[in-house]
């Protein structure tokens, strides 16, 4: 009798004691929350890391021409090229072996591929030197001033974006496959036939979120700003309602997803459906503004654009929470539509 005044006087906080054991004892789930977010900032980092710019690489084909050229390519400083025959040279321009071939006419012919950044690049570099062996003189030589404060590199970029992603991640994969198991198992039944009301055992999983939240975004931001360099310009008041907004609001959209399948193989295909335009449009490793404008306004309704737009913000512009309103209000439209849907629509049994 006394367990179950104690079940009915605080059913939620035992529900999400039971559900953070529940997640503790799947040692997978811990891995891909704390382990792999960390394991990806640092390979990204080393992979962009700061350091003197490489050498075009680019092919000059044999002829009469071949050597002046090449001689003059690599007094430029900034190419390497090679002396090649004209078949060989376009097996390298097709393998990316090389950014131009350098074709033996006369004036030089730049064999290239324009979608590719590094050849347009290649174009230049190799023009410039080869106009200046030419005779041609500069009108004024330019000052350089490089860009290398904090909040300026692509790591800086980047770790917001890995954060919202994992954010995302977590709240869709971990809800969802945590209550198809439950449903599986019969488990679902079971708690719905407990002394607590039904809209309490989905908050549980909001709760549940909410511990994790913390361990979570506090171990990649510590390595990233401790590690990696990367500020944080706004306050920590204003990322920590940032993230706790959209972590629940992937949390009810995966609440939503997990509402009617009963099978893993369902609620996996539909978590990769949502997720998948968010991957690929929502400016995780790349800016959103690389895509059209026809499209925009969808990408901007994205809950996952708005969460990784917030968290730039706030961490490398030192927006307010002001400044983030509209980003917050899609991440809670979403947030709160999504769990109404999900209460209204969830399967029990």
């Amino acid at each position: 009798m006394a367990r179950l005044r104690s079940l009915r006087g605080a059913p939620l906080a035992l529900l999400i004691r039971a559900r953070v054991a529940e997640f503790l004892r799947e040692p997978e789930a811990i891995f891909w929350m704390l382990v792999f977010p960390i394991l990806m900032s640092s390979a990204l980092a080393v992979a962009f890391r700061s350091q003197p710019a490489e050498p075009v690489l680019v092919g000059v084909e044999a002829g009469v021409h071949a050597e002046p050229r090449r001689a003059a390519l690599e007094a430029a400083g900034q190419v390497v090229a090679t002396v090649v025959p004209r078949e060989q040279g376009r097996q390298a321009l097709r393998a990316g072996k090389v950014a131009l071939v350098v074709l033996a006419t006369d004036p030089p012919t730049y064999w290239y591929d324009p979608t590719r950044p590094e050849s347009r690049l290649a174009r230049l570099e190799v023009d410039q030197a080869l106009q200046r062996a030419a005779g041609r003189a500069d009108a004024f030589q330019p000052a350089a001033l490089e860009m290398t404060e904090r909040g300026s590199r692509y790591i800086d970029f980047l770790v917001p974006g890995l954060l919202g992603m994992n954010l995302m991640m977590t709240g869709l994969w971990a809800i969802g496959f945590a209550i198809v198991q439950q449903r599986i198992g019969k488990l679902m039944k079971l708690f719905a036939a407990a002394p607590v009301r039904r809209w309490h055992l989905l908050v549980t999983h909001l709760g549940a979120r909410l511990v994790f939240l913390a361990i979570e975004v506090v171990a990649l931001l510590l390595f990233a700003c401790l590690v990696l360099g990367v500020p944080i310009a706004g306050s920590l008041a204003a990322l920590a309602l940032v993230v706790v907004v959209g972590a629940l609001s992937f949390v009810g959209m995966g609440l939503l997803i997990a509402a009617r399948p009963r099978t893993l193989e369902g609620v996996s295909g539909l978590t990769n459906l949502a997720q998948f335009p968010m991957w690929i449009f929502s400016g995780i490793f790349f800016s959103t503004e690389r895509f059209p404008d026809a499209i925009q306004p969808f990408i901007q309704a994205l809950p996952l654009t708005a969460l990784n737009d917030a968290l730039r913000g706030v961490m490398l512009e030192g927006a307010t929470l002001a400044a983030l309103a509209p980003e917050l209000a899609v991440m809670a439209a979403w947030g709160v539509v999504s769990f109404a849907l999900a209460l209204k629509l969830f399967r029990w049994q």
